[in-house]
């Protein structure tokens, strides 16, 4: 069976798995107090050039989320979100669950666009009912999108202007930054992510780490943030475990090379289903690639290669998204294109 279902099949990076092992029987501080930690935020602060940011790193995405949103917003507040967003559509309710409500936008291949975005604020804060509402507090993006698609330079500016206008938080869920910063039409680096965004993180669940995510408020975070990741749960007592593993991730910039490799795998795999009949329901750069699946091609899948359903089609046939890793392997694509061509 071949397996193209997500980015988080794998379990680590070997130099993540080596360091660990190295490290293993050494004593440490918990919390995050330790010296794996602090390097690992010296070294992110370098990256994103804000050498005055505050870095907090959890253990996952929708916790980190849920989190950081709470720490935005008050009880009266909700958090705006393209339609197609990952808080809105695959969190199980997390941020809903925190007392706050997601206030959806159209997308357009899964992105919020600054138009859509000023208007809806404009007309909110024009009606003479809007006190009996839930507020908008805060923006949510995700860079990629859940459908692999990228927001350009331009776009993320305009989108951070209006935000500014109305004094709301941008808050950049990066769970698959690394695939992003990568793509072969990205225009966004991270520098530009902390200089345009209140809050990011920085995603290594599906980029090498075992587990985590580093979260980066380049201004400062919302006041007791740690404080706040104790009460949800989020606080690692064994913290040396995420930060050893972005300090890994972030040494000679293993982050941007595996994740580059995981971009190269997914335009081989692009072009391997373009060529055996599958037509690209969007055309993303990224590590996810959504293609259209007849009948008789799902068929010939069947029981040979694993992929995740996105839609199902009337006709039986369905949009599937296929995703590389940084650890998709060459000898996996040839052997999908072979079996393509029997």
């Amino acid at each position: 069976m071949l397996y193209f279902n997500c980015d988080y099949m794998e379990g680590a990076h070997p130099a993540v798995l080596q360091r660990l092992l190295e490290t293993n029987l050494e004593q440490s501080f918990g919390y995050g107090e330790d010296s794996y930690c602090d390097r690992a935020k010296e070294k992110i602060r370098q990256a994103c050039g804000c050498p005055q940011a505050e870095v907090f790193f959890l253990m996952g995405g929708t916790q980190t989320n849920a989190a950081v949103i709470k720490g935005y917003l008050r009880p009266f507040e909700g958090v705006i979100a393209a339609e197609s967003g990952h808080i809105n559509v695959h969190e199980a309710g997390a941020v809903e669950a925190c007392g706050h409500k997601v206030l959806t936008l159209p997308q357009r291949d899964g992105k919020l666009q600054a138009e859509e975005l000023s208007l809806y604020l404009e007309a909110f804060f024009r009606d003479p009912s809007s006190a009996h509402m839930v507020q908008p507090g805060m923006v949510y993006l995700s860079h990629p999108t859940e459908y692999g698609t990228l927001y350009r330079k331009e776009e993320l500016t305009r989108i951070r202007e209006v935000c500014r206008s109305y004094r709301l938080p941008l808050f950049l869920d990066g769970a698959r930054l690394g695939y992003g910063l990568a793509a072969d039409r990205a225009d966004l680096t991270l520098q530009d992510i902390a200089s345009l965004c209140d809050a990011f993180y920085i995603g290594g669940t599906k980029v090498g780490a075992l587990f985590g995510e580093a979260v980066v408020f380049p201004k400062g975070g919302p006041k007791g943030f740690f404080t706040l990741m104790k009460q949800q749960g989020a606080v690692l007592a064994k913290g040396r475990l995420l930060g050893l593993q972005f300090d890994v991730l972030f040494t000679d910039g293993l982050y941007l090379e595996i994740s580059r490799h995981a971009v190269a795998m997914a335009r081989r795999l692009k072009e391997i289903l373009r060529q055996n009949g599958c037509p690209l329901w969007i055309d993303s750069p990224t590590n996810q690639q959504f293609v259209i699946l007849d009948r008789a091609m799902r068929d010939r899948l069947e029981g040979k290669v694993s992929y995740e359903v996105w839609q199902e089609r009337p006709d039986g046939g369905a949009i599937a998204r296929f995703a590389t890793s940084w650890a998709t392997r060459e000898e996996d694509l040839a052997a999908l294109a072979r079996l393509l061509k029997e």
